[in-house]
């Protein structure tokens, strides 16, 4: 049974391919159980953010899970199979070990990915799609995770897309502290935003979600406003800033709906950042003189500027990671003689409950105890003996690999000291 991760991610793949392939949290559960559920493979978990998409599976054959995501999102293989990679066994653990610390992140050393992996893993729990193996897998993922963070710079002076959000409308507006700001959504990653937005006091604060209530709970946050997703097409033209991460499969910001905004603005410019996956606002928006629009891609090139800060501890997290590597390894090896080491105590248990058995009823029929217990004794030697014996007696052409084997085994050099 191989362990592997099939995956996509913003190394391999552009936004335009990676979006097809996203799973939101509402159609995770269904994805996974359909994933499980299907026969084709034993254990199963999905981890899908705005840069990735990977499926951590133990199965018999690695190309059945490519088969079932391009079954699933009902795409061609031929279309994603060139931006998927395949980590097996030593790399997938490897994989999931680095994507957990941050070191296969967009943003190197981003702590946003720890918290989406556990939320994987608990839905692959509730599912039923969780196992031993994958289980302890990422147990020991986020246990890594916790000592490359605790003796290692990797997250130290962290560019988040937040903060990287804030750098580039500062370039644009000077100040954010004139602007008015729209947030759409009301998940962890708007949650992040809004955190850097408002720490520089802009003059308004708005937050619009589809779930009214979830969208004033974060407005209380910030001293902001909460209004209903429909009420953005009336309202838009109101702000300077727009942040949108929501999880909808189809763009909720069109382009005749920015075209009317920027005509009732007089052509000041508006900025705006989509961090979704897939897009919440129409790719043609982005052509637009009057506005500044900037993807999960986009925005990449500006977190390269903090990287060198945290190069440094590259080398001391992936030796961490390395030698945990060889940990599971370890782990993994171990499991796989459980069902031998089982069969082995079975059989022994059988002859031993049969012998016993026997002297039992020995000793109801008065039988000297000695007498039996010496009997006992002798019985259960020579049916503990008796496959090894075979064995060695039956061998010819690697006899010597036998004798080895069983003296290693049965450890002989040390009882004949």
């Amino acid at each position: 049974m191989a362990l592997f991760t099939l995956g996509i991610n913003h190394r391999t793949a552009p936004l335009t391919v990676r979006e097809q392939v996203a799973f939101h949290a509402e159609e995770l559960r269904r994805a996974l159980a359909d994933l499980s559920g299907s026969g084709r493979v034993v254990e199963a978990a999905i981890l899908s953010t705005c840069n990735r998409t990977e499926l951590y599976c133990q199965a018999d054959d690695p190309q059945v899970a490519a088969h079932w995501l391009a079954e699933y999102r009902r795409l061609p293989l031929g279309e994603i199979e060139p931006y998927l990679y395949t980590h097996p066994d030593r790399e997938a653990v490897r994989h999931a070990f680095r994507v957990a610390s941050g070191l296969d992140s967009m943003v190197l050393g981003e702590p946003q990915i720890l918290g989406q992996m556990k939320e994987a893993v608990r839905i692959a729990r509730e599912v039923g799609a969780l196992g031993t193996t994958l289980n302890k897998l990422f147990q020991q993922s986020f246990s890594v995770a916790k000592d490359v963070r605790s003796t290692t710079a990797i997250g130290a002076n962290i560019v988040s897309m937040a903060a990287a959000s804030v750098h580039l409308a500062e370039r644009i507006f000077g100040s954010i502290a004139d602007q008015r700001v729209l947030f759409i959504g009301a998940g962890e990653m708007i949650g992040l935003c809004a955190t850097h937005f408002a720490a520089q006091k802009p003059k308004q604060i708005v937050i619009a979600n589809r779930t009214v209530d979830r969208g004033r709970e974060m407005a209380e946050r910030y001293g902001a406003v909460a209004i209903r997703l429909e009420d953005v097409a009336e309202r838009l033209a109101e702000f300077d800033i727009v942040v949108s991460c929501t999880a909808s499969q189809l763009p909720i910001i069109g382009l005749g709906l920015v075209e009317r905004a920027v005509r009732l603005r007089r052509h000041r410019p508006i900025f705006m950042v989509d961090l979704a996956v897939p897009r919440d606002v129409e790719v043609e928006v982005g052509d637009l003189d009057d506005v500044f629009l900037y993807t999960v891609d986009d925005l990449a090139q500006i977190v390269e500027s903090g990287l060198e800060s945290r190069q440094s501890a590259v080398v001391d997290a992936e030796a961490i990671v390395d030698g945990r590597v060889e940990d599971f390894l370890q782990w993994l090896q171990t499991r796989e003689s459980v069902p031998v080491i089982r069969a082995l105590r079975d059989n022994a248990e059988r002859m031993r409950r049969h012998e016993m058995e026997h002297a039992l009823k020995l000793l109801a029929k008065g039988e000297d105890p000695v007498a039996v217990l010496e009997h006992l004794s002798h019985r259960l030697t020579n049916k503990y003996l008796h496959a090894p014996t075979q064995a060695l007696n039956q061998s010819e052409a690697n006899r010597g690999e036998m004798q080895a084997l069983v003296t290693r085994i049965f450890n002989l050099h040390r009882e004949q000291h």
